[in-house]
């Protein structure tokens, strides 16, 4: 068996909140992150919400302490990546540390600057604006800034990357070859990813409604969460109480479309059939499941079809709480794997906001209320293009 790996500390930065305790406060109280678009700007301003997280670029330089011209996914990765290793309370100098975080943007959002001086005048242009373009630079500047830097590496598997990392992560710890991993994703919101999910013909010009049987498609958002993975030995010597076990997680592929899911969801049920063997659980024992639910036609049913055929027609409790945050794509698994920790600790399931109608395809529905209740074993999805499809299990000690 495996040597267990222990969450000592979370972080988190999205439309809901700018840490821990506002996410908390905004989850319970059902307040939604989706909003129409102020700081990015797009053509489709006017039409299509999202989930921002209201600073300018040069605002949460001032928050991450970052240079201003730094990449938008740099600092919010700062930002939450900082919180999670205050949040440990952990002397990471004693210790070898690294990082592990997952986003798809890069620096686009600063690129798309360049591009607009640029194709106007060739002689024009920043290039402070595209030296961060690729996706693995914002890992490295947020690395060398916390201390992390014994292992560093970028992951970008689309909406399972930061599950992907937080699975890295362990089997490094496991293996012996750190005793810390800072783990979870950033992403933010650019036009070109705006764009594309517009050509994709998923975006709803409404708040989304995952798991309705009405649904349109999805919102998109951004922000970063990460969570501070550590071995017995750590946990022991630091004399800390860890938040939670990482007990389960799996990755699967279904290589069934570029974009869409399979209509059976075989790599969804491959990956949560995955986490609970390595997590030695029954499917019994999940006592609620953090949906991806996208609200996307596809998606949902193809999640659902899945959870049918691991949990039958009576499943744990579940919700997507991406109504909240919107899709933070490489983020979301990140993001998702904090709120799922925050249920743990707290009791408590968090609603599926704006369900009103039953899926035709499914004998069950989403949690609709706040609903306390003891959780010992939380599943969390998270289903990217390709079919790269990952579950992880949360527990409680």
């Amino acid at each position: 068996m495996k040597a267990p790996i222990y969450i000592a500390g979370i972080g988190i930065i999205s439309a809901i909140g700018d840490d821990v305790a506002e996410t908390l406060a905004h989850l319970t109280a059902s307040e939604s992150g989706v909003s129409g678009m102020e700081v990015l700007p797009s053509a489709y301003a006017g039409t299509l919400p999202v989930a921002e997280v209201k600073y300018s670029n040069a605002e949460l330089a001032a928050i991450s302490g970052l240079e201003p011209w730094q990449t938008r996914t740099a600092q919010l990765s700062m930002i939450a990546a900082r919180e999670a290793k205050e949040n440990s309370k952990i002397d990471f100098t004693k210790w070898r540390c690294g990082f592990i975080s997952a986003n798809t943007v890069g620096g686009m959002d600063r690129t798309e600057d360049f591009m607009k001086d640029f194709l106007a005048d060739a002689s024009s242009g920043d290039l402070h604006d595209v030296i961060n373009h690729d996706s693995g630079d914002a890992t490295e500047i947020v690395a060398e800034k916390l201390g992390c830097t014994d292992y560093i590496t970028t992951i970008s598997t689309a909406c399972s990357s930061s599950a992907n990392a937080m699975m890295y992560g362990a089997r490094l710890i496991q293996n012996d070859m750190v005793d810390i991993i800072i783990a979870g994703g950033t992403d933010a919101l650019s036009r070109f990813t705006l764009n594309g999910f517009k050509s994709l013909m998923i975006l709803d010009e409404q708040p989304c409604q995952p798991f309705d049987e009405n649904r349109r498609g999805l919102n998109l958002g951004e922000g970063a969460g990460y969570v501070v993975l550590v071995s017995r030995r750590v946990m022991d010597s630091e004399g800390i109480k860890p938040m939670a076990l990482l007990s389960g997680y799996a990755n699967a592929n279904d290589a069934y479309h570029q974009t869409a899911s399979s209509p059976e969801g075989n790599g969804n049920y491959a990956a949560m059939t995955g986490a609970l063997q390595m997590a030695g659980l029954a499917p019994s024992d999940i006592d609620y499941i953090n949906l991806h639910g996208t609200g996307t036609p596809n998606n949902d049913v193809s999640e659902g079809t899945a959870i049918k055929r691991v949990f039958g027609d009576t499943p744990p409790v579940m919700s997507s709480t991406k109504a909240y945050t919107g899709h933070t794509l490489g983020a979301s698994a990140g993001i998702e794997a904090v709120i799922s920790i925050l249920a743990l600790a707290n009791g408590v399931v968090f609603p599926n906001l704006r369900h009103q109608t039953q899926m035709k395809e499914l004998p069950f529905g989403p949690q609709t209320s706040l609903l306390e209740k003891p959780l010992q074993h939380v599943l969390s999805n998270s289903f990217g293009f390709g079919g790269n499809c990952s579950s992880v299990i949360f527990s409680k000690l």
